[in-house]
């Protein structure tokens, strides 16, 4: 694979359209931020160096990446004005005069293009000056126009904004992804004018330049029209997120676990889920969070970040577990909350309890040991434990510091231990 040598992420802008005083690259997709997805892609690139463009909220952008998306290789650049894309490139290579190579541009809220469009386009360098990605769409929806000449060669591009009525019936749309030599930005950049209807620097003159002068432009189809979805509104983003959704699910199906309906299925990134087991309708599991082998889950069942379920684990009906450690052949099976629980092997959960974490102030852990039988309607109330082999009969309520030794049985309101028969 010919990788990328520096990978622009273009990320200052604030998408006033989304109505939202998030920046609009912050905004989930499925449980990650869409700048989060592109900078996926351009690890898909092996490069020397990504550098992130940022402007509106700086800030935010930056803690993020630093947070979450930690790599030696990202840097970032401040656009304090955002001149178009053109500028934003100028101002992401400032700092790397003279290194050469090729340079690939992404746009931070084009979270659907997949690496392998993203290697065939750095691969077009072996033969051509520049490369830029198509698609042929039915509904152009803002994008520039490819033109071509009679024989079909690139000829350059035009923004929706400035085309005329018959370039604007042309279905063959830019998708603003780009692979350059950095010496041709360095030389043609400076050179740019912004004498178009937006007033900016458009990225794109640098291709049609580069054609100008003779040099060959590659272009590479994507596959799917649908990877060129660019975020601009909320409407855009939802369907962004059903097509990343169907993306999730296909690769947990691909790895042997069943998901009886990926139509009410939802399942965020960075879930982890062994083969065998089977995801039941109307589920939804957050982030961080691992399933083991042969578990089953579901319906309308509610996974929250920092659950663990061991292999052979169930959670049922209307449950919700957050931070719950379950361990193996554990079940919980009807209406049940689990928050901040560590419960041992082959323990069982009966309907209607809830392990009260939270007392209006802070989150407490509660203990259930292995084979613990917990009864329908039962309240524990955090920090509290119930012991290897305990039960508690149904509708009790384990007041807090409470610890049921192993072995006993504890009834009531408040529980207590049931009297032992003489």
């Amino acid at each position: 694979m010919q990788s990328a040598g520096t990978v622009v992420v273009l990320a200052a802008g604030q998408g006033t359209r989304m109505r939202s005083a998030l920046p609009k690259v912050l905004h989930e997709v499925c449980g990650r931020p869409l700048l989060g997805w592109v900078l996926d892609q351009a690890r898909a690139l092996d490069p020397e160096r990504i550098v992130v463009v940022t402007g509106h909220a700086e800030a935010a952008v930056r803690e993020y990446v630093e947070q979450f998306e930690s790599d030696p290789r990202i840097t970032f650049a401040h656009q304090s004005v955002q001149y178009g894309t053109g500028h934003a490139v100028e101002v992401a290579l400032a700092n790397f005069r003279g290194v050469g190579g090729s340079c690939v541009v992404l746009y931070g809220d084009m979270p659907l293009v997949r690496a392998e469009s993203l290697v065939r386009l750095v691969g077009q360098l072996k033969a051509a000056r520049a490369a830029a990605t198509t698609a042929i769409v039915d509904q152009p929806r803002g994008f520039g126009r490819i033109l071509r000449s009679d024989d079909g060669a690139f000829r350059g591009i035009v923004e929706e904004r400035d085309a005329s009525p018959k370039q604007r019936s042309i279905r063959e749309v830019n998708v603003g992804v780009y692979a350059f030599l950095v010496e041709d930005l360095e030389l043609l950049l400076p050179e740019l004018e912004r004498n178009n209807a937006q007033g900016e620097l458009y990225l794109t003159d640098v291709l049609t330049r580069i054609a100008e002068r003779g040099d060959t432009i590659a272009t590479v189809e994507l596959e799917d029209p649908s990877d060129a979805i660019g975020i601009n509104t909320l409407a855009h983003l939802a369907e962004a997120r059903t097509a990343i959704q169907m993306r999730i699910l296909e690769q947990h199906l691909e790895n042997g676990v069943k998901i009886i309906d990926p139509a009410t299925t939802y399942i965020d990134h960075g879930v982890t889920i062994g083969a065998g087991t089977e995801i039941l309708p109307c589920t939804v599991i957050r982030g961080d969070v691992v399933i083991g082998e042969r578990c089953e889950v579901g319906p309308f069942t509610h996974l929250r970040a920092g659950t663990r379920l061991a292999d052979g684990a169930e959670i049922g009906n209307f449950c919700e577990a957050k931070k719950a450690v379950v361990g193996p052949g554990t079940k919980a099976k009807h209406l049940t909350y689990l928050g901040d629980v560590t419960i041992g092997a082959k323990a069982n959960i009966g309907a209607g309890t809830i392990v009260a974490n939270y007392d209006g102030t802070h989150k407490h852990l509660t203990t259930i040991g292995d084979r613990a039988f917990v009864g329908s309607g039962s309240v524990l109330i955090a920090p509290c434990a119930v012991g290897d082999d305990a039960l508690t009969g149904g509708g009790a309520v384990v007041t807090r510091n409470a610890s049921i030794p192993p072995g006993e049985a504890w009834v009531g309101v408040p529980a207590r231990p049931l009297p032992k028969k003489r």
